[in-house]
């Protein structure tokens, strides 16, 4: 199998290390395989795949859909990101807790986030290419998000020695304790 899937603390998460082939021309991996992320446990259908560009110090997220939930598979083409999955699934014994990842270019590691999950990510190189792949279809009138901060969640968030960098809807999220009022 081409792929190393390691499960995350949190039941649903995966940390998956592709088997990279390397020589002196360069390297070549699957970085997707649905055959083997099935064989894994993952039934994922994407519908969708995107793709950004942010410097050092962004931080996007942390990001859901209401009604049309993404699970997505997550990775660094280039650089270095801290990725982060919060539980928001009320059902969950895991609720409210998060988990990250770091993701790099360099070691091409991914990170698959099942439906129920905010999401986000800073950029903690001096840029990154970041890429994912959702398994619903981006709707903007039904996005959801956390603030980034939230005391209740307590994602420790790298210290980059500079002020991270915010979209203004980023920056107006709402706290883990309204969820109830946004789903």
């Amino acid at each position: 199998m081409p792929f190393d899937f390691s499960p995350c603390p949190i039941p649903g998460l995966f940390e998956i290390q592709p088997k990279i082939f390397g020589d002196n021309r360069g390297y070549f991996f699957e970085s997707y395989s649905q055959r083997d992320f099935e064989n894994a446990g993952i039934n994922a259908r994407f519908v969708q795949d995107n793709q950004s560009r942010s410097t050092k110090g962004v931080l996007r997220g942390l990001h859901f859909q209401i009604t049309h939930p993404q699970g997505k598979l997550v990775r660094a083409i280039e650089g270095e990101v801290f990725d982060v999955a919060v539980d928001i699934r009320s059902d969950s014994p895991t609720y409210g807790k998060w988990h990250g990842v770091i993701l790099s270019g360099e070691k091409q590691n991914q990170f698959y986030i099942p439906e129920g999950f905010a999401h986000g990510f800073l950029v903690l190189s001096d840029s990154a290419i970041f890429a994912y792949k959702c398994t619903d279809f981006y709707y903007p009138q039904d996005e959801g998000g956390l603030i980034w901060n939230d005391l209740d969640i307590g994602i420790k968030w790298p210290n980059l020695g500079i002020e991270y960098s915010f979209s203004d809807k980023d920056k107006k999220w709402p706290l883990f304790c309204e969820l109830d009022q946004i789903k």
